[in-house]
């Protein structure tokens, strides 16, 4: 393991990608400490206190944390990866943009180009609703948790101050997504998944010293181990797949035999990754923001407020955890029925002369390849929402509310971790060396 080690280091091209990789990171985490101008500082010790639980705490896990002291990075990455879930799903109904998906690395060029538009937009209109609530003290459904008197964050009045902050949140997000693209193109990875990465392992530190800090040492020593069985069961799942095997005929092309040769198509038992979880949280997100502009006034809008908070922005609740698992199973059989079109898969492997074995070309090589993308996505579904609210259903048996994100963060880190293990092994055997995977 340490010889693999040094031979990444010995590659003059993969250690200045590696290294590239490391400064963008520490770029971030140094502007995620950066404050937006203008703030009551007793405002963001509340907005701290608020930002630990329930579809808000997920918010600011993306962000790394950044959220909570609403810094420049307060936003996170997340507009630009819902700008790009929407493009996708776009991509399905909208005949011009399935078309540019088809043609290449050109076509690839302008969805980029329109996905950068539409983060802009995203992260101005977050921003704008994020400055109104808690600007003006209207995010006080957010604060009921902790049960302290909402202070706004700008003292002296949303405007002419929130012309300042939305332009910065905004130049921060549009910044974090440069920095993203130049990882992708200079570095090595993906660099939003690398942005979510260095997010998510930022809080783990912080979250498991509360534990230790709160409950003492059996819950703490459970959690580690709680963590440590999801990572085995995440690796194997993460590397787990179904392979449908095809066999090509063979054809006289010219003077030459083509084909004749066995293949086969891989189906990852989680073929959605963190997508559902990022889904699930942004719609239990939505009632949370829409009761922030009723305030907590009495009647019927304070009822409303009430049911938002004991059900929606409470992780400690039944009604919570039940939601959050049925949207992310939900939202995996979603996000399966885009990402992988039986119809389009079937006429691919007729045009090539395929077939799989003992099922006919056409229709039903269609129907084979549905059945199996279906049968397999209810196991990859139903784990990554055990994964999701295992950590929920012990620190609601501890009573610890700060640290309830383990599950999706050890997800996230061990699922890019392994993609970055295969690109580094790529690039070592690449050079004849030999890589970390086995």
């Amino acid at each position: 393991m340490l010889s693999n080690l040094l031979n990444v280091f010995k590659i003059a091209d993969l250690r200045n990608k590696l290294l590239f990789v490391f400064l963008i990171v520490l770029v971030y985490r140094i502007g995620a400490a950066i404050r937006v101008p203008g703030v009551d500082p007793l405002a963001i010790d509340q907005l701290r206190l608020g930002a630990q639980d329930g579809a808000l705490g997920l918010f600011n896990l993306f962000s790394g944390g950044a959220f909570e002291s609403f810094s420049i990075f307060a936003l996170g990455i997340m507009p630009y990866i819902t700008a790009s879930i929407i493009m996708q799903v776009l991509g399905v109904v909208i005949p011009k943009l399935e078309e540019l998906q088809q043609q290449g690395a050109v076509g690839q060029r302008k969805i980029t180009q329109y996905t950068r538009y539409l983060t802009v937009g995203l992260s101005t209109l977050q921003a704008t609703v994020l400055v109104f609530l808690f600007g003006t003290g209207g995010g006080g459904a957010f604060y009921s948790a902790v049960q302290a008197p909402t202070v706004p964050l700008l003292p002296d009045g949303l405007w002419p101050r929130g012309f300042l902050i939305v332009p910065t949140l905004v130049a921060g997000t549009t910044l974090l997504m440069w920095m993203g693209e130049m990882i992708s193109q200079r570095g090595i990875g993906n660099g939003m998944s690398m942005i979510i990465f260095a997010s998510v392992v930022a809080s783990l530190p912080g979250g498991f010293w509360s534990i230790l800090e709160l409950r003492k040492e059996f819950w703490f020593v459970l959690m580690v181990l709680v963590t440590l069985a999801i990572i085995v069961a995440v690796v194997f799942v993460e590397l787990g797949q179904r392979r449908i095997p095809v066999q090509f005929a063979k054809r006289v092309v010219g003077r030459r035999m083509m084909g004749g040769q066995n293949t086969y198509i891989p189906l990852k038992v989680n073929q959605s990754g963190i997508i559902p979880i990022i889904f699930a949280s942004s719609i239990l997100l939505l009632p949370a923001i829409m009761v922030g502009f009723l305030g907590s006034s009495e009647g019927w809008r304070g009822s409303i407020v009430r049911f938002v908070d004991r059900y929606i922005l409470n992780s400690q609740n039944i009604v919570y955890v039940t939601l959050f698992a049925l949207l992310i199973i939900a939202f995996a059989y979603f996000y399966n029925s885009i990402a992988f079109d039986p119809i389009r898969q079937a006429d691919q492997i007729r045009r090539q002369g395929g077939f799989i074995p003992g099922v006919r070309p056409g229709p039903q090589t269609e129907r084979y390849l549905a059945k199996a993308v279906n049968r397999i996505t209810l196991p990859g579904a139903v784990f990554i929402a055990l994964v999701a609210i295992t950590p929920y259903i012990i620190l609601w048996a501890a009573d610890v509310n700060t640290f309830a994100f383990a599950g999706t963060s050890v997800l996230i880190s061990v699922g890019v971790s392994l993609e970055l293990m295969r690109q580094i092994d790529s690039q070592l055997m690449l050079r004849n060396y030999e890589g970390f995977l086995k």
